[in-house]
C-alpha cells in the first residue's frame, strides 16, 4: 500500500516552511539596507574633491563635513532604540530610510557649507541606529539557536555595501558628477522603503504578542526591567567586546589608506586595492562566524563558548593581529595580518548581538541594542585621536604608527580576556527568570 501524509502534517510542514522563506526575504532586505547605510556615510568621501572644488571648501571645512556625521549619531542609536518598543519596526525602519532619503533630496543641486553640514548631521542622527535596528529585525525573525547566521549576513552587508559602492559611485561621479551619485541613492532607498513596507510586516515575534501560534517560530525570553538587564555579565561583556570591535573598525575607516601611504609607502592605487582586502574578509567572516555559531547551538553547546568565547577570540584575534603587523616587515604576511586585523573584529558583531537577543526580551532588546551602538561609537571618537597624536608626537611616523596600532591591539587583546568571563548567556537567562519570579 502506498503511504500518503497526511492533510494535516502538509498543512504544518507548509505552515513552518512559508515564515522562514518570509525570514530570509526579510534578511536579504536588510543586507541591503546596510549596504545603502554604508553607500550613504561614505559617498562623502567618494565625491570630496569635487565637493571641495564646487563649494569652495577648505580641507578643515570638508573635515568639519566628515565629522558632523557623528555629532548626534549616539543619540540617534538611543532615541531610536527607545522607539523601537513603542513602534512597529516596520513602520520605523521605513521612516529611517525616507528620513535618509530627505537627507540626501537637498543634495541633487546647488547646495551651501552649512547646509550640507546640517544634512550630514540629520542623516547621523538617523543612521546612528541602523546597526542596532537591523540586527534587532533579523533577530524578531528567527529562534534563538538560528540567529547568528542570520545577523552575520546583515553584518555582512556592511562590508559589502563599501565594496560595492568604491567603485559604482566612484564611476558615477567620474562619468557625471557628485549630485548624480545621490540620484542612484535616493533611488535604491525609496524602492528599498517600498519592499519593506511589503515585506516587513508580520513578524513572529509580533505574531506571538498577538496570539498567533500558527506562525510563531521564535521563543522569547522573559521580560525584566531594564536595571536587571543592564548589570547582567552577558550585556556589560557584548558592551565590552562591541567598544574593543569599534575602535578597529573606526580605525579602518579613519586612518588605515593613510597607514598604507604615508607608514608603509604604497602608491594610491595600490592602498585603494590594498584597503579593500579588510571588507571582503570581514564579508565571508561574518557569515561563516554566524554559520559556525549556529552550528555549535545546534550540536549542544553552551551559549557561553558559541556566543561569548566565539566573539572574544575574533576580536581578541584582530588585536592580537594588529599588534603582529607592526613588528613585520613589509610584505605579504603584514598585508594578510592587517587584513584580519581590521576583518576579525567585524566577523565578531553578528555573533554578539545575537548573545544579547538570547538574554533580552524583545520589547527592550531596541534600547539594548541602541544603547551598546552608543557604547561602541565612543571607541570610534576616542581612537583615531588616540593614533593621531601617537604619530604626531612620534620621533618619526613609521614608529609613531606601530606605537599607535600596537596599544590599540593590546587594547582589543585585554577587553576580550575581560569580556571572557562576563558573557555567559545561559546564566544570565537563569538569574533574570529568578529575579523575575522573586518580585512577581
Amino acid at each position: 500500500m502506498t503511504q500518503t501524509s497526511s492533510p494535516t502534517a502538509t498543512s504544518a510542514g507548509h505552515t513552518r516552511s512559508a515564515p522562514m522563506r518570509r525570514a530570509w526575504i526579510v534578511v536579504g532586505l536588510l543586507v541591503v539596507f546596510m549596504l545603502i547605510n554604508h553607500a550613504d556615510k561614505s559617498v562623502i568621501a567618494f565625491a570630496g574633491v569635487q565637493i571641495q572644488n564646487d563649494l569652495g571648501l577648505s580641507p578643515q571645512e570638508f573635515g568639519v563635513i566628515q565629522s558632523s556625521f557623528f555629532w548626534l549619531f549616539a543619540v540617534g542609536a538611543l532615541f531610536f532604540g527607545w522607539l523601537s518598543s513603542r513602534v512597529s519596526l516596520r513602520w520605523l525602519m521605513a521612516g529611517l530610510m525616507l528620513t535618509w532619503v530627505a537627507t540626501m533630496a537637498p543634495l541633487l543641486g546647488t547646495v551651501s557649507f552649512s547646509v550640507l553640514v546640517a544634512c550630514r548631521i540629520v542623516l547621523g542622527f538617523a543612521e546612528g541606529p541602523a546597526y542596532a535596528l537591523a540586527n534587532h529585525a533579523v533577530h524578531s525573525w528567527f529562534t534563538p539557536e538560528k540567529r547568528a547566521m542570520p545577523s552575520g549576513f546583515v553584518t555582512a552587508g556592511a562590508s559589502i555595501g563599501t565594496l560595492i559602492a568604491a567603485p559604482l559611485l566612484t564611476w558615477i561621479i567620474v562619468r557625471w558628477d557628485w549630485h548624480a551619485a545621490f540620484y542612484i541613492l535616493i533611488v535604491m532607498g525609496l524602492v528599498w522603503a517600498a519592499a519593506w513596507m511589503i515585506f516587513g510586516r508580520g513578524a513572529p515575534e509580533e505574531n506571538s504578542a498577538a496570539a498567533k501560534p500558527a506562525t510563531t517560530i521564535v521563543v522569547d525570553t522573559v521580560d525584566a526591567p531594564y536595571k536587571t538587564i543592564l548589570r547582567t555579565g552577558t550585556v556589560l561583556g557584548i558592551a565590552l567586546l562591541m567598544f574593543c570591535s569599534y575602535w578597529s573598525t573606526t580605525l579602518k575607516v579613519a586612518w588605515l589608506p593613510v597607514y598604507l601611504q604615508d607608514g608603509l609607502g604604497y602608491d594610491t592605487i595600490t592602498t585603494g586595492r590594498l584597503v579593500m582586502l579588510p571588507y571582503g574578509f570581514a564579508a565571508a567572516g561574518a557569515i561563516a562566524a554566524g554559520w559556525f555559531s549556529s552550528r555549535l547551538i545546534a550540536r549542544g553547546v553552551s551559549r557561553k563558548i558559541a556566543r561569548g568565547y566565539l566573539s572574544a577570540v575574533l576580536i581578541g584575534g584582530a588585536g592580537a593581529a594588529m599588534m603582529g603587523f607592526t613588528v613585520l616587515p613589509q610584505g605579504p604576511v603584514q598585508i594578510l595580518l592587517v587584513s584580519l586585523a581590521f576583518s576579525l573584529n567585524t566577523a565578531a558583531f553578528g555573533v554578539a548581538l545575537s548573545a544579547i537577543a538570547d538574554v533580552v526580551q524583545s520589547k527592550k532588546r531596541g534600547m539594548v541594542l541602541g544603547g551598546l551602538s552608543a557604547v561602541s561609537s565612543i571607541s570610534g571618537m576616542i581612537a583615531p585621536l588616540v593614533l593621531g597624536f601617537t604619530v604626531g608626537g612620534a620621533a618619526d611616523k613609521i614608529a609613531g604608527y606601530a606605537s599607535g596600532f600596537l596599544m590599540s591591539g593590546a587594547l582589543m587583546v585585554v577587553g576580550s580576556i575581560i569580556a571572557v568571563f562576563l558573557v555567559n548567556p545561559d546564566r544570565d537567562i537563569a538569574r533574570i527568570r529568578r529575579s523575575v519570579e522573586e518580585t512577581a
